[in-house]
Formats: structure tokens, C-alpha cells, sequence
């Protein structure tokens, strides 16, 4: 298994207070493994796994449990009967329905501390927010960034041959079972992730019959990464493909698509205007890899692929991202995370005629610009503005990233 410290040690932080931890992400992205890591910090900080309670419900022993009695029978069967203090783990949590009932009165009566996961964001709403208020932490997880898929490999970040390890990074991403398998199996690992999320998590739970319009808008949307879309535009491209969908169809799939979290919306903000615009989004992928293998291979459009790195690494940096719209022009990403906030421009090499930098220099305020650039370039500051090269914002080997 390879570690992730910075997720147990969110974990670790918030070990023994009232907070449910809720670990979300997309399948195969490291969650369960999260967990066992954390099972094993419990089991040396108490010295025994009594007091453990840690279960998987994709796991073959706990199929049968499907609702909320079930669970509560489940509960009732392994909980241990000493007084001292029980940590539930419970993985794939949403595959029980009613589960969010359960886990409430659990808080409410044992003395326990409660970690879940879950591959679906609709669990983060509805009764579950009613229910717990104020009283859960989430903890997001994505695919390995670049700095751990060179830990993984057991890589020098100061390797001569980093633009190799990157380029494999970009081609094939960052799911750990990816990541440690041997190239030519990559491509079938992917495929069924693929598989696994489309086909089951979401065609199958969600009763999506048409898997084919969905498979559709999937690779529009793999095709189209970074672009400016709405629903009527994709049901009318898709159309003009004798593709027979609307647009209530493509609203709905696209929503499952987020709930999965395969992709991620983010809207226009008006910078001038202190608004967000309501017509057009982008929708971002979860890995590369799944974006190649959705395409069949197809590469192409380098500057869509950078893109798409850049604002996973922003969400993996705890940054709440949006497209900025100045007037006519606009920005690539605008990040903020409290009180600070980042301006982007994302370009894979710099333009003759500055485009880039002239975006951000119309932006009147004292926050942090820089340009990341998908080649090497070197000029480090353009105007006041840092230009930095990817592997070195991935890395951070930047004083401005």
C-alpha cells in the first residue's frame, strides 16, 4: 500500500472530536486503502483492534446489508461491550440506504468516533446535512498528484529525467493501482475504472438505461475539457450526431457525472461585477487518464490537458476554483481559500503576442497573478508577473506557486 501522510494526518488531526470524518472521491482514487491506514494508526496508538470496528460494505461478507435496519442489526452484532471509546470505520457507505439515520444515532449514543466513505457526493446532501450540521468534516480525495506519483515510484523530484516521469503522469494519471502497474497494463487498469464508474456507479445506481447517450456525453465532454458548455449546446452538437437525447436528459447525466465526481463544474465569475454568470460552465476530469482512455487514446490539445492538471491540483491544494470573466476577456482560474485568493493563466507556451499576461494585468486588485506554463520558459517574470513551468507549480519549487 502506498501512503498518503497528508490525508491520515487530516484524519490523525481530527481523531477524538465530535466531527464525523467523511472521506469522499471517486472510486479507485485511494479512499479504502485511506482507511486501512488508518485502522493500522489506530490499532498501534491503542495497542489492540478490540475497540476497532472497520467495515467495508463492497466487501463479500456484508452484501446482505442493504437498508437501515439491517445496518442497525449489523451495529448491534460487533459492537464491543466494554466501556471504552469505539471507532467505527465504514466504507462505501452509501450503498446502505437509510444509512445517514443510523450513523446520526450512533453519534448520539455510544461513545465513538465515526470515520465514512463514499463515492458519491448526493450523500454529502439531503438528510444527511439535515441530520449533522455542523457535526461532519470532508475530507476529499483525488488520484495522486505529481509530487506522490513520483513518491510512489520512488522518484527523485530532481531527476534529470523529470519531463519523462511527467509526460507518463500526463498520459495515464494519477489512480494509484495505475500508477504501480506495469505499462502495458495501464490502459486495461483504466478501462476498468472507466467501467466501474460509468457502468456501475452511475448507469447502473441511478437506473440510466441509454448507457449509450451517457458514454456520449462522456467523451464530449473528455473532448471538450476547459471548454465553455451548457446543456442546450451538448444535446444539439449531440443531436447533430443522431444522437437522440434532450436537454432534461443531459442536465440529469451531467449531474450524476458530478455526483461521482468523474467530473467537476465550475462556473463563470464576473470579476467586475462581483456575480456569477448563469449561462456557461467547464467541466473538468478527475484523472487524465480517464480523460485518454475516453477518447480512445485520441491525444491532441495540450492546452486542455494543462488545464485540467492545473485545476485538480488547485482542488488537491484545498482551493474552491472558478473561471473569471473581465469584460470580453478572460481568466483561466481564479482561486480562493479564506482570505486568499489566485489569479491563473494556464498556457502551454507562451504566446508571441502576450495575450496571457495582458488578461491578468487588467485585473485591478493586490491579489497574487501568475502564469503556468506547459513549457519551458525562460523569462520568470513578465511585467511583475511570474511565469512558472508546470513540474515546477507541481513540485513547488517555486517561491510563487
Amino acid at each position: 500500500m502506498f501512503e498518503r501522510p497528508y490525508y491520515l494526518n487530516q484524519l490523525i488531526k481530527f481523531k477524538d472530536t465530535d466531527f464525523i470524518k467523511v472521506i469522499t472521491g471517486v472510486r479507485r482514487s485511494g479512499k479504502s486503502v485511506l482507511m486501512t491506514l488508518y485502522a493500522d494508526y489506530l490499532k498501534n496508538e491503542l495497542g489492540s483492534e478490540e475497540n476497532i470496528v472497520h467495515v467495508n460494505f463492497e466487501a463479500f461478507e456484508y452484501q446482505t446489508i442493504k437498508v437501515e435496519e439491517d445496518f442497525r442489526k449489523l451495529i448491534l452484532d460487533i459492537t464491543p461491550e466494554n466501556k471504552n471509546k469505539i471507532y467505527y470505520l465504514f466504507d462505501e457507505i452509501q450503498l446502505v440506504q437509510g444509512w445517514q439515520k443510523v450513523v446520526n444515532s450512533l453519534r448520539a449514543s455510544y461513545n465513538c468516533d465515526i470515520v465514512i466513505t463514499g463515492s458519491n457526493a448526493r450523500m454529502l446532501s439531503g438528510e444527511l446535512a439535515t441530520l449533522l450540521t455542523g457535526r461532519y468534516l470532508e475530507i476529499p480525495v483525488y488520484p495522486l498528484s505529481f509530487k506522490e506519483f513520483l513518491a510512489a515510484k520512488n522518484l527523485e523530484e530532481n531527476s534529470r529525467k523529470i519531463d519523462l516521469y511527467y509526460s507518463e503522469y500526463e498520459k495515464y494519471g494519477g489512480f494509484p493501482s495505475v500508477v504501480l502497474a506495469q505499462e502495458q497494463i495501464k490502459d486495461t487498469i483504466l478501462s476498468g475504472i472507466f467501467d466501474s464508474i460509468v457502468l456501475n456507479d452511475i448507469a447502473y445506481r441511478s437506473g440510466v438505461k441509454d448507457t449509450f447517450v451517457l458514454k456520449d456525453l462522456v467523451t464530449y465532454l473528455a473532448d471538450n475539457t476547459g471548454q465553455l458548455v451548457n446543456p442546450t449546446k451538448i444535446a444539439n452538437v449531440l443531436k447533430n450526431e443522431k444522437i437522440n437525447t434532450s436537454n432534461h436528459t443531459i442536465n440529469r447525466y451531467l449531474e450524476l457525472l458530478e455526483d461521482a465526481f468523474l467530473f467537476y463544474r465550475t462556473r463563470q465569475y464576473d470579476i467586475r461585477g462581483k456575480a456569477y454568470l448563469k449561462t456557461n460552465a467547464k467541466y473538468f476530469i478527475v484523472d487524465n487518464g480517464l480523460r485518454r482512455h475516453a477518447l480512445a487514446g485520441k491525444d491532441g490539445n495540450f492546452g486542455n490537458r494543462l488545464e485540467n492538471i492545473v485545476f485538480l491540483e488547485l482542488l488537491r491544494r484545498g482551493y474552491r476554483v472558478d473561471v473569471g470573466r473581465l469584460d470580453s476577456k478572460e481568466i483561466d482560474f481564479i482561486a480562493r481559500k479564506a482570505d486568499e485568493r489566485l489569479y491563473l493563466q494556464v498556457t502551454y507556451e507562451m504566446p508571441k503576442d502576450s495575450r496571457e499576461i495582458d488578461n491578468l494585468l487588467h485585473i485591478n486588485d493586490n491579489y497574487k497573478k501568475i502564469i503556468v506554463t506547459g513549457r519551458y520558459f525562460e523569462e520568470k517574470n513578465i511585467q511583475g508577473i511570474p511565469v512558472i513551468y508546470i513540474i515546477d507549480w507541481l513540485l513547488g519549487t517555486s517561491h510563487s506557486d
